[in-house]
């Protein structure tokens, strides 16, 4: 695992949320102005998955949160580079009883996207892509928020919405087991 992301459940007013990240556009590189989920590279000092998730939280959010918080690991998912990511799902209780300060280097907005919303077909959409190579792969996107959530962080959202609503929402992308030079088995996604 080279990296880990905290998948984070919260309530507003009341409400099941999941809290993303704009990037901030002074980190550059490919992810910057993207959608995402807390987290970040693996140090040699964590521990495991859980602790990178935790700590990379408290880095770009301000919040600490104890292990008790966190419910327990996604399977492994490959970046666009093939580096696996690990998602850390862990519940930060009610939005308005946290105080966050995003760190400006790393996080230029923090947002919430309830789960009613999350769950409602005209809000779920899907990118098709195609490699050089000619294999095609589908991802999803999430619409009609104040961003755009796609990529990992909308392949994480669903397995999530799987996993918290198995009987209101249904995937219907394939996440590859393997890193992006996965060549598809039988037929395609």
């Amino acid at each position: 695992m080279a990296a880990a992301v905290l998948v984070p459940l919260c309530s507003v007013r009341g409400r099941p949320a999941l809290l993303f990240t704009l990037r901030s556009r002074r980190l550059g590189g490919p992810h910057s102005g993207d959608v995402s989920f807390p987290g970040g590279r693996r140090d040699p000092a964590d521990g495991d998955a859980v602790a990178t998730a935790l700590r990379e939280t408290r880095e770009e959010l301000g919040v600490t949160l104890e292990n008790r918080s966190v419910w327990g690991q996604l399977r492994l998912l490959p970046d666009r580079q093939g580096q696996m990511v690990a998602p850390v799902v862990a519940n930060l209780g009610p939005l308005e009883d946290l105080t966050l300060t995003p760190n400006p280097d790393e996080v230029e907005e923090v947002f919430t996207l309830p789960l009613a919303h999350l769950l409602r077909e005209e809000n779920q959409g899907y990118t098709h892509f195609r490699t050089a190579a000619g294999y095609g792969y589908t991802l999803p996107v999430f619409l009609n928020g104040p961003h755009k959530v796609w990529g990992l962080t909308a392949i994480v959202t669903e397995l999530t919405l799987e996993l918290l609503a198995p009987d209101r929402y249904r995937r219907k992308t394939h996440v590859p087991a393997r890193g992006p030079s996965a060549r598809p088995q039988g037929s395609s996604a």
